[in-house]
Formats: structure tokens, sequence, C-alpha cells
């Protein structure tokens, strides 16, 4: 599953550096996430990041998105070897 980010967005910033993809930007009203750059941090670190630093706890798994941890891992190689 890629993440998303709900209304609940706060637009504190936080979320966005912490994105080793860079799938987090500002939306027409709050942070969004691109579920085609989105690799749950799996290649850069045990636990998204997004989810960690987020101080409303809106970045749920999107329902939409569903995908395994190797589907995960082979986009994470496909973004970095860009």
């Amino acid at each position: 599953m890629a993440l998303m980010i709900t209304d609940e967005c706060i637009n504190c910033d936080v979320c966005e550096p912490e994105c080793p993809n860079g799938a987090i930007s500002q939306g027409e009203y709050i942070y969004v996430i691109d579920p085609n750059h989105c690799t749950e941090c799996v290649g850069h670190f045990d636990e998204p990041q997004c989810q960690q630093v987020c101080p409303v706890s809106c970045i749920p798994f999107d329902p939409d998105v569903i995908e395994t941890k190797d589907q995960l891992y082979q986009k994470y190689l496909k973004i970095s070897a860009v």
C-alpha cells in the first residue's frame, strides 16, 4: 500500500522533508502523497517516516493502493535508479 494524507492534516510541514522519495508535496488545501513514488519508506527505513513525525496522525495506509513489501521494494529500486 501507499500512504495517504487525510483531511485532518494541519499543514505543519514536517512530513514533506522526511520523505526520502519526494512523494509528499503541498496540494491545493493539504499535503498529498503521490502513490507512484510512495514506498512506505521500504528500501530506506523500517517504518514510514512521515507517519513517525506527523503530530496529528493523519497519514494512514491508502486502501485504494494495495502493494506487497516486494512490490514496494521493486518500486524503490526503480525510483532510486533514476
